[in-house]
């Protein structure tokens, strides 16, 4: 299945955060380039400006973005997103939040606040599948 993956990343960056050390950190641990993401402005609650970025990766770069991740991931942590698939499974996508800051300092650490949210999407036919399939997914690097 892993050959019909697709995988969406979605990055709120706050006025207070340099757009460009987020750009490097993608590049520099995920192999995203700049040009991977579309760039939207808005203005949060306190019309302060807001930048969302939006990556869709398909195909062939999508299978080589896993493989990436999951490399950079340890074995506690690919194992806690196995223990978890029906939980972060929602209509053939399992959700997964990075967090922004320790991408930053290079590191890959799951968090709840101030994430980079990643949607693995990948067909799946028959919901009695779904654990199936994910964990396949996540073992492509062993």
């Amino acid at each position: 299945m892993i050959e019909k993956i697709q995988v969406t990343i979605d990055v709120i960056i706050h006025a207070t955060e340099d757009i460009s050390k987020i750009f490097q950190s993608f590049e520099k641990v995920l192999d995203l380039k700049e040009e991977n993401f579309t760039i939207h402005e808005t203005t949060g609650y306190f019309d302060s400006p807001i930048i969302m970025l939006n990556a869709k990766i398909v195909k062939k770069e999508a299978q080589n973005f896993m493989k990436k991740l999951l490399k950079l991931l340890s074995v506690e942590q690919i194992n806690e997103l196995v223990e978890e698939i029906e939980e972060r499974t929602v209509d053939s996508r399992f959700h997964m939040r990075l967090n922004k800051q320790e991408l930053i300092r290079g590191n890959l650490t799951f968090g709840e606040k101030e994430t980079i949210k990643i949607k693995i999407h990948t067909p799946i036919y028959n919901k009695k599948n779904t654990v199936k399939i994910f964990t396949e997914i996540f073992q492509i690097t062993n």
